[in-house]
């Protein structure tokens, strides 16, 4: 029983011309590569000095303090609720766990991470269980029994993050609640363990929210210099300052990806494709989200592998370096395909989290809200907000990569080494207006 939609909307929803959108959005790409062509002529960004410092008092407050404790505390208890909601209460569309799951933990860390910078990590329960267990046993949590190998990255989170979205996209019984049991069962003993054979390294590249929130987070107003040092700056200033880790570019694949792919499953032409085919349809829909992380991974990969060889370092190590680019498309995305379902189901989940077992109860105070379907009810704001979304962060993502492209490539290839990298964002751009505004 599938409990709520993704809150996507469709062509019907949407009063604007495809033609229009489309062209638009490619020319607001084109005139703004022009712009920075004419007027940016030297990095603007520095994520490892910029910045002002927090006052010293927040910041310790931040880092250890009681604002951090308050925050694990936080995490721990509301994690235990939803656990015990997920066990005990009626496995039915009024229990709250499908709605926290899917819509406050996997949608909502977006504009939180934008808001406070890595939030998850804040409140990870598991960050906070690992630090218990070390304690209990005398071991320092920053350290395991093994190194953790530089190569891994973040990989183990991107691999995280595509069974996560299998799991919510794919798999036909994921509005139930045992599925949903059994994939956290298996993500938390998979980030514990590693947690205590590689100490909270493994938590940073293991967990897959923890991994989607730092990325988001770097978006945010609030960062950290080279130094460690907790800064306020401009967000794109703070974004220059994400570490090209090994995985980086799969992780940002998979989850610009299987936004589009949530998009595509619902489009008449593969429904038509996999009823032909007369193939299990959830073996076709996961070669396809496995299709669109590749896409989109390969695409930006030799875009920028076509740039000439790098002024400071190895040519393979452009893709990596220029993935960051990719985060404002990706939360641009999140927002046209999910502002709905946030907003409006994560009210009703609220609502249903007052009373987890069904039975009457208000244990939070929120059982009578009435759920506003405002944004529903204004189609053509609602429509201009998801283009403009999609759009601005096509056009953030070339500032980001215009910026870093005056860092890494040559003087005289600075502007032709850019094309192909401008190409692909185009293609994106198009794409994500295509599947917003016909499916």
């Amino acid at each position: 029983m599938k409990v709520f939609t993704h809150g996507i909307g469709g062509a019907q929803d949407l009063p604007i011309s495809l033609p229009f959108a489309l062209a638009g959005g490619a020319a607001a790409l084109a005139v703004s590569f022009a712009v920075l062509v004419l007027a940016w002529r030297r990095p603007r960004f520095d994520g490892e000095t910029a910045g002002r410092p927090l006052p010293a008092a927040l910041a310790r407050a931040v880092d250890g303090g009681p604002v951090s404790w308050a925050l694990r505390l936080l995490g721990f208890v509301f994690t235990g609720y939803v656990i015990w909601a997920a066990h005990f209460g009626p496995d039915s569309a009024i229990n709250p766990t499908l709605g926290v799951v899917y819509v406050w933990l996997w949608v909502g860390l977006v504009p939180m991470s934008l808001l406070f910078g890595p939030f998850y990590r804040a409140v990870n329960p598991l960050r906070t269980v690992h630090l218990l267990l070390s304690r209990v046993t005398g071991g320092d949590p920053d350290e395991g029994v093994a190194t953790l190998p530089p190569w891994v990255g973040v990989w183990p989170a991107a691999f995280g993050i595509f069974a996560f979205t299998w799991l919510e996209l794919v798999y036909p019984r994921s509005s139930f609640l045992g599925p949903v049991q059994l994939w956290f069962a298996v993500y938390f003993a998979v980030v514990l363990v590693g947690a205590a054979v590689f100490g909270q390294r493994w938590i940073a590249a293991a967990d897959p929210f923890e991994a989607y929130s730092t990325l988001v987070g770097h978006l945010s107003v609030f960062g950290r210099r080279a130094d460690g040092v907790l800064v306020v700056r401009s967000p794109l200033a703070n974004l220059d300052g994400l570490r090209p880790v090994p995985g980086l570019l799969a992780l940002t694949g998979i989850l610009l990806g299987s936004t589009a792919f949530d998009s595509f499953k619902e489009s008449l032409a593969w429904l038509r494709v996999t009823t032909d085919l007369g193939v299990d349809k959830s073996l076709l829909d996961t070669l396809a989200l496995m299709g669109f992380w590749l896409l989109v991974a390969g695409l930006f990969g030799l875009a920028t592998l076509a740039a000439p060889s790098a002024g400071d370092g190895y040519r393979g190590d452009l893709p990596l370096r220029f993935a960051p680019s990719l985060v404002p498309i990706i939360v641009g995305y999140v927002i046209a395909h999910y502002l709905t379902l946030l907003v409006e189901y994560g009210q009703q989940t609220l609502v249903y989290l007052s009373d987890p077992m069904g039975d009457g109860s208000d244990l939070l105070g929120t059982a009578d809200l009435q759920v506003s379907y405002w944004l529903s009810q204004h189609q053509t704001l609602l429509a201009y907000t998801k283009v403009v979304s999609i759009v601005g962060g096509h056009v953030l993502g070339v500032v980001a990569a215009h910026d870093k492209a005056m860092k890494l490539l040559p003087r005289r290839h600075q502007l032709t080494g850019q094309l192909p990298l401008l190409v692909v964002m185009v293609v994106f751009t198009v794409g994500g207006l295509y599947l917003l505004l016909t499916v």
